[in-house]
Formats: C-alpha cells, sequence, structure tokens
C-alpha cells in the first residue's frame, strides 16, 4: 500500500490562492510519534462507521446488490506525519501520504523486550525530575525557532495484493524546526517528506490558525500549562476524556506528546515527571535502547489492548531524556496478527535541540 503524502501551501495565501492539488500538513500531524495516531484513528473510523449506518438506514432499497467497497484502513501503527486525513465524505477515507517510505524502505525493526517492574518508579522519576530542573535551559526567543534533529524509525504493516507483511522505515534522520507559536515551521524526514523538506503550518482549509492542544503543543502553549503535577494530571484526564485505549494510557501519551520534538520549561517538566509517578500501572525498564542505539532505564507503561508497551529512555547516570520507543510485548498484535513481541514499532534518539534564527538553518551542533 504506497501511500502518498501531498505538500502543504503556503500559509500566507487564502484558500483560494492555493494551486490545484494543494494540501495542508498540520503540525499536529507532523508533530506525533508513530504509537499516538492509536486513539486518532479509533475515533475517526467509528466516525465513518456511523456515518455508514445513518446513511444505509436512510437510503432507497435496490434491487441490485450494492457494490462492497474495501475501506483503505490506516496501518495499526503510522510513522509521524505518515499520512494526513485528506477527505472524509459520504463514508469514504482517502488517505494521502508523501511516497517517500519506499526510498528508505527496510525489515521490521526488532529489539530485545526488558523486563519492566513497578518498584522503585517514584524514586526514579524523582531523580529524572531533579535532574530535568538543574540541566541547562535552551531560550528560544521571540522570532526564533526550535530546532530539533533526531534519529527515528517505524515498523509498520504492508499490505499489496491482499497479502499483509511487516516492513518498516529503517533508522533515518529527521529534521524540524518550528517557530514559537507553531505558525511556521519545516520538516525533513525522507520517510515522509520530500528530499528538500515540506513546510509545516497550523492553518486549516479556511485560512484560520489551528490552536495548539496538549497532543500537539507549540512552544507558545507549554509556558501557559500549570506546574502543579496534580493540577496537570487532571487537566490532562479531563482534555484527553474518551481518547485512546483507556485514560491512564492516554494520559501516560499525552505526557510524552508533551516531551516529544519540544522543549518545555524547566518548571513544567519537573511537573510532567511527577505527574507520570501519579498515573497507575506505570513501570521501570532497566535497560532499553533509543535509535541511536544509546542504553538507558526507562520509564513505561503497558497498553493493555495493543499489548505494546511505550518507553521514555533516559540516561542511567545523569537521567537526561534520550528518546522514546514502542516495543510490542504481547503476540498477535497489529490488524494481521503479525506483529510478534520484540517487534519496535516505533523508536526515536534525540540528538539536537538547538534555538536557531532561521527557518531551515542548522546549529553547528546538528552537522
Amino acid at each position: 500500500m504506497n501511500m502518498r503524502r501531498p505538500r502543504p501551501s503556503d500559509p500566507r495565501r487564502t484558500p483560494d490562492e492555493r494551486h490545484e492539488g494543494e494540501q495542508l500538513l498540520f503540525l499536529g500531524e507532523a508533530d506525533l510519534p508513530a504509537d499516538r495516531h492509536a486513539f486518532h484513528r479509533e475515533e475517526l473510523m467509528a466516525f465513518i462507521q456511523q456515518e455508514t449506518k445513518d446513511a444505509s438506514a436512510t437510503a432507497p432499497v435496490s434491487p441490485v446488490a450494492p457494490v462492497r467497497r474495501r475501506l483503505v484502513r490506516p496501518l495499526f501503527v503510522l510513522p509521524a506525519a505518515a499520512c494526513s486525513l485528506a477527505v472524509l465524505a459520504a463514508g469514504a477515507l482517502t488517505l494521502t501520504g508523501s511516497g517517500g517510505r519506499e526510498a528508505v524502505a527496510g525489515p521490521p525493526l526488532t529489539a530485545t523486550v526488558g523486563t519492566g517492574t513497578g518498584s522503585g518508579v517514584p524514586q526514579l522519576l524523582d531523580r529524572i525530575s531533579l535532574a530535568a530542573n538543574k540541566a541547562p535551559q535552551v531560550k528560544v526567543g521571540a522570532g526564533q525557532y526550535l530546532y530539533v534533529e533526531s534519529k527515528v524509525g517505524t515498523t509498520y504493516e504492508k499490505t499489496v495484493d491482499d497479502k499483509t507483511s511487516l516492513a518498516s522505515d529503517g533508522i533515518h534522520r529527521r529534521q524540524v524546526w518550528k517557530s514559537t507559536d507553531g505558525t511556521r515551521g519545516w520538516l525533513i524526514d525522507p520517510a515522509v517528506s520530500p528530499p528538500d523538506g515540506e513546510k509545516l503550518d497550523r492553518i486549516n482549509e479556511k485560512g484560520a490558525s489551528e490552536p495548539a492542544y496538549l497532543n500537539a503543543p507549540t512552544h507558545d502553549y507549554l509556558k501557559t500549562l500549570p506546574t502543579d503535577p496534580a493540577v496537570l494530571l487532571k487537566k490532562i484526564y479531563k482534555e484527553t476524556k474518551g481518547k485512546g485505549n483507556n485514560p491512564d494510557q492516554q494520559a501516560f501519551t499525552t505526557i510524552g506528546d508533551l516531551l516529544h520534538e519540544s522543549l518545555p520549561p524547566a518548571e513544567l517538566n519537573t511537573a510532567l515527571f511527577k505527574a507520570a509517578a501519579k498515573i497507575p500501572g506505570v513501570l521501570q525498564v532497566k535497560d532499553a535502547t533509543d535509535a541511536a542505539g544509546r542504553h538507558g532505564i526507562a520509564v513505561a507503561r503497558l497498553d493493555e489492548t495493543s499489548g505494546a508497551r511505550t518507553e521514555w529512555v533516559f540516561d542511567p547516570k545523569t537521567f537526561t531524556y534520550l528518546g522514546e520507543r514502542t516495543i510490542q510485548v504481547r503476540p498477535q498484535g497489529g490488524d494481521s496478527g503479525l506483529i510478534t513481541p520484540g517487534t519496535v514499532l516505533y523508536t526515536e534518539a534525540v540528538i539536537v535541540r538547538q534555538a536557531v534564527d532561521t527557518l531551515k538553518e542548522i546549529p553547528s551542533s546538528g552537522v
């Protein structure tokens, strides 16, 4: 299945000024790592099913047997920004993507599944919180951009002629530039963008700016969040109610979204880790590996529905954040049941976080 993604259009133009066939790439789509698209898929599929049911109830009876049209479903796990939900009408879903994945296609990513334990989790998160508070802070000033460079990789289900197999987009370099308000940005990721990259913006089809939210934050938005762990966690549960496979897993995922390709203030960083300690089912894994091959200790939680475990990986000595991975723990994962324990569904290693003055500028540490 080859999903192509359109180039986003210039946010300064109105919808009528955009070229025919152009569509928007919302910053939130590019922000989210692979496993975080799951709850969006579930909401979308439920909507489609309801629309189809409503249409069937009002449709006239025909003596001719209807033609069953196969619905192209999103993959079990989508790479960050892998597809844009372009058209949703009359119960039909159209997926569009960049087509870059084929250039970096490879075999499924695998790793050893580490043993998770609930013992010592609060103490570990306390040490991580303290390290986050004391770490040197990167300042992103007005008019600057946050540059994040990482190594990422995703394993996905690929269906060709009704035959499903597992493949990956390999471990590759990903570069993102974001303005502090999220209105301007740029993405270079060979798995999901053209070779020279593509624009990111928060402009919808009406030309209006889309607001930031918990699962797709901007730098400015992070500054508005409460830094009291209990208040922050209450806000997360309230605003993500009904999303994900269960409230606790979604709360854990949302905290990960706030860490992903962003730069939370020190006080918020501390609050996020202290809030994570209050979520039931959070574990520690004493040996986990990020996309750069760096070994660390992980704060993790198993999604009981999918059987996959999301792990935030930290340096075992300094407790600085290294990256994230989602690894299958239970057998028969995915829509096909082909995803076996040890399959790495998504992996990320943050290499550089830095403020730059211009879009597409690469700091010396990112060369």
